[in-house]
């Protein structure tokens, strides 16, 4: 009688925990999903590039370059930029991280890193946000020159 209790004891036991650490994965993918639902299903607005092109003329081989392109949300509802990926590793954007609000100026701050890339360069900048239409390209172009021997 005691062996039988313990086992169905452990049984619940064992359900029971299986349980708990279902609900806490379904919390977890429900709360990624409900954030994904809301930026994919953002009220669209409008934007204006102010920047759409940027050529850095010539730089050395190894040189950094840093350039802000600037945005303004035209439309009524908050602007929010979901990703901004760039055609080449060697060009990193960061698109900023709270919405821009009806009005307001934002930014798309992009890393070129020359190094190994010797020649005319030019990147594209890919930016997804709620803009309809869409987010028009960025580009980044110029030259590197090589370093010179020493």
């Amino acid at each position: 009688m005691l062996k039988g209790l313990l086992i169905a004891g452990s049984f619940a036991a064992l359900f029971s925990s299986c349980d708990v650490r279902r609900k806490d994965v379904q919390a977890t993918i429900s709360k990624e999903d409900s954030i994904a639902k809301a930026q994919a299903m953002a009220i669209p607005t409008t934007v204006q590039l102010i920047d759409s092109a940027y050529n850095f003329g010539k730089v050395t081989e190894g040189e950094v370059v840093e350039f802000s392109y600037r945005f303004k949300n035209t439309g009524n509802k908050p602007l929010i930029v979901s990703s901004a990926t760039a055609s080449c590793g060697c060009t990193v954007p960061e698109k900023p991280e709270q919405p821009i609000l009806p009005g307001e100026t934002g930014f798309i701050k992009v890393k070129f890193n020359s190094d190994h890339r010797v020649g005319n360069a030019h990147k594209t900048i890919t930016v997804i946000s709620n803009a309809s239409p869409a987010f028009p390209e960025l580009q980044l172009t110029g030259e590197v020159l090589a370093k010179p021997k020493d």
